[in-house]
């Protein structure tokens, strides 16, 4: 099924009697569910752009390189740098903007700006009983009542599938730089970013590869007096670490962006814990390869095939999700942490109240039988 408007895609669910596969541009199949595949490509296109305003509304099924070149072509861009997975799951397709909604996608620059649901200014989507839902505006102040842009963000479609979006934009700036040093072990390492996160030098990015040659990297962004400044700071302020190098090309974050150092054989996880306890965590995965993003909040961890990285990490603060793995794997351990029975709870609650007879995306994200 391919609608090609709102009103056809809510005919659609309150028609279907049975499951439904949500599918954007198909780079993200995270989950391969069961059920008729329900694509959103054909709600394409701008509806609105009013750069001054730094505003932008955009059908669902619009490839996000479209989206991309609007924005650049006004010195704008989308600040979350939302990520691209084709290289990490050996997808191909083009990613959409729904798509990159509904899983919250969102890239180094989180550390500095936020995440993706941070710039959602409003949101238009059809629950599972074909009903059309809005919520938001085109102002950041305008919320009322619940705030159902933020939680369809993440919800990868279980929810509703989005047929529109109103997205905060920025201006790109005008200068980057890259302080890079090679041979940090990674407690040193993360050390080192958090120490630069926690500077007043407005870093907007920081990542240490520790798969296979050890290199960390800090990104400053902005004005060239700024960025030239704030470099040479940071430089003095971590000189206990080793002689950082200043890099003008910085094309080396949309690698950390993508986590390209992970493509190719074995699962990945994506782990999320607190930056300090990073090195703890990726060492107990044992033999894992490693890519550390967001000053170690964000831990990418590639691991020989079937590997149970929850068992092995233990209890922590934080959550693990099985992002690459063939279909046997995900089925036996669950794609998404277990939640906690409270939480647990709440999403039942939300399924029961949007999608009552759980057909968008069925076991997305409900914890596999076994599931540790």
């Amino acid at each position: 099924m391919r609608p090609e408007t709102e009103a056809e895609l809510a005919h659609m669910i309150a028609d279907a009697t049975g499951p439904l596969r949500i599918v954007g541009g198909g780079t993200r199949s995270f989950g391969a569910g069961a059920g008729e595949a329900l694509s959103t490509a054909g709600l394409s296109g701008v509806t609105l752009y009013e750069p001054g305003a730094l505003t932008l509304v955009v059908r669902a099924g619009t490839p996000l390189a479209e989206v991309e070149d609007v924005l650049a072509a006004e010195g704008q861009r989308l600040a979350f740098e939302p990520m691209d997975h084709r290289s990490l799951l050996g997808t191909s397709g083009a990613p959409t903007i729904g798509g990159m909604v509904a899983a919250n996608v969102s890239g180094p620059r989180r550390i500095a700006v936020g995440a993706c649901r941070d710039f959602l200014l409003g949101v238009r989507f059809v629950d599972g009983m074909g009903r059309v839902l809005k919520n938001g505006g085109r102002v950041m102040k305008n919320v009322t009542g619940y705030d159902l842009t933020r939680l369809m963000a993440g919800s990868y479609g279980t929810l509703g599938v989005i047929s529109e979006v109103s997205l905060k934009v920025l201006p790109i700036p005008r200068a980057c730089l890259t302080l890079a040093l090679d041979g940090l072990d990674d407690a040193r390492a993360v050390a080192a970013l958090s120490r630069a996160l926690g500077s007043p030098y407005e870093v907007s990015g920081a990542a240490h590869l520790a798969a296979g040659h050890k290199h960390t990297m800090i990104r400053l962004e902005g004005f060239d007096a700024s960025v030239a400044y704030r470099a040479e700071q940071m430089r003095a302020l971590l000189a206990e670490f080793g002689d950082w190098q200043l890099e003008e090309d910085c094309t080396v974050w949309q690698e950390i962006r993508d986590v390209t150092a992970l493509q190719g054989g074995g699962d990945v996880w994506r782990v999320s814990a607190r930056p300090t306890d990073g090195p703890m965590l990726a060492a107990r995965a044992t033999g894992a390869d490693v890519v550390y993003d967001w000053g170690g909040g964000l831990i990418w961890l590639r691991v020989p095939v079937g590997t149970d990285v929850r068992a092995a990490l233990g209890d922590f603060a934080g959550h693990a999700t099985l992002v690459r793995a063939a279909p046997e794997v995900k089925a036996r351990l669950g794609m998404f942490h277990p939640a906690t029975p409270p939480v647990a709870a709440i999403e039942a609650g939300l399924r029961a109240r949007f999608d009552p007879r759980g057909i968008l995306n069925p076991g997305l994200m409900t914890p596999r039988e076994g599931a540790a």
